[in-house]
């Protein structure tokens, strides 16, 4: 699908899936996960039954907020392994609503365009200054708040370190990637220094479906 059928989607109708308070809980079990769930998993997480979990996670599929694949239980394969089971992953597409319209993605991609065109410098250096100096207005003494309110997901792997689950500008990063990385960069060094931590405990470390970003143990 492209950008143009993506914004021809309404997008109240499809957010208007999460109204529902099992549906709600469903989708954010299944936005903490790396792997696709399984709808045992889910319903047993939630409360539920097999069931009425496969009902729901199947209506938020429908309305693209969720996709899905098939795949068997880890460990089997072959004959008598059975039918693949159904599983869900959060759908990367971005959905948001504004009224009256507003597009602050066409904004941000002009300005990342302008740094991406300037051969001097001058205006990456100043975005740059101005990212870190967000990042520092925005700081918490608890680390993991303020990331969680700029959007980026914090969640704190086995051997420390702080992943960001998610990029809050993602859209655009997928065009201007070194520019909206390096921003990224500097906004969380921003947030690490305004809560007293070392900033260079941000590092850059791309991963598919992750912020490039990660936060390097204490």
């Amino acid at each position: 699908m492209d950008d143009d059928e993506e914004r021809d989607q309404d997008p109240i109708g499809r957010l208007s899936s999460l109204n529902d308070p099992v549906r709600r809980r469903l989708y954010e079990y299944v936005e903490t996960r790396d792997e696709p769930v399984a709808r045992e998993d889910a319903a047993t997480v939630v409360g539920i039954s097999r069931t009425l979990a496969a009902y729901h996670l199947d209506k938020l599929a429908d309305a693209g907020l969720l996709v899905t694949s098939y795949a068997r239980p880890a460990g089997r394969g072959g004959p008598g392994a059975g039918r693949p089971a159904k599983r869900y992953v959060r759908a990367q597409q971005e959905l948001s609503v504004s009224v009256p319209p507003r597009d602050y993605g066409l904004l941000a991609g002009v300005l990342a365009e302008a740094m991406s065109a300037d051969d001097s410098g001058a205006v990456r250096q100043a975005m740059t200054a101005a990212a870190h100096a967000a990042g520092r207005a925005a700081s918490d003494p608890d680390l993991s708040v303020a990331l969680r309110a700029c959007g980026y997901e914090p969640a704190t792997t086995a051997d420390g370190d702080v992943e960001l689950r998610n990029c809050p500008f993602h859209q655009v990063a997928r065009r201007h990637t070194e520019v909206v990385c390096g921003l990224n960069l500097h906004l969380v060094q921003g947030l690490l220094e305004g809560s007293g931590q070392s900033p260079a405990r941000a590092v850059l470390a791309p991963r598919p479906g992750h912020c490039c970003v990660r936060v390097l143990g204490a």
